[in-house]
């Protein structure tokens, strides 16, 4: 069974109008009219009021039976839109940090004093640049993955 024919057979079955459904979930008449004709979905907290209100399990409501319907795909999607944007934020913190971590290599090499000791040695830190030129390097190439990756999943989700 689809959602839209669970939430309409759960509402007839009350004996409620779209109207006071809506009131009971504190949501506009509308949203209940889009969820039945399977033109809307709503979020997974308003699923668990709709099965605390009416006494339906969570199963029945998102599998709607054996069959996988929309709302078992709505979810399945959401959560893994959830992991994606949670990745994309882990790899743009850390692409920044690499980048910051360059710059400040080199600003640290660029302000530091280099000068020969009375042995004769000198004593610079040229180490600096090899490790902030890595940094960005790091940092670059983990923003440039991270973007072709979300305009791969663009150009895939427009065909």
């Amino acid at each position: 069974m689809e959602f839209g024919e669970a939430i309409k057979t759960i509402r007839q079955t009350n004996q409620l109008t779209q109207e006071k459904f809506a009131n009971q979930l504190n949501v506009t008449r509308q949203a209940v009219s889009n969820w039945e004709n399977n033109r809307n979905l709503p979020d997974l907290e308003m699923l668990i009021t709709i099965s605390q209100q009416f006494q339906i399990s969570l199963d029945t409501l998102i599998l709607g039976g054996t069959d996988v319907n929309n709302m078992t795909d709505k979810l399945i999607k959401d959560g893994s839109e959830t992991r994606r944007a949670r990745f994309n934020l882990i790899t743009a913190l850390l692409g920044t940090l690499l980048l910051i971590l360059g710059l400040t290599c080199f600003l640290i090499k660029a302000t530091s004093v280099e000068y020969i000791d009375a042995a004769g040695t000198l004593h610079e830190n040229f180490y600096l640049l090899p490790i902030g030129f890595l940094f960005l390097f790091a940092g670059i190439i983990l923003f440039i993955i991270t973007g072709s990756q979300y305009l791969y999943r663009i150009i895939k989700n427009k065909h």
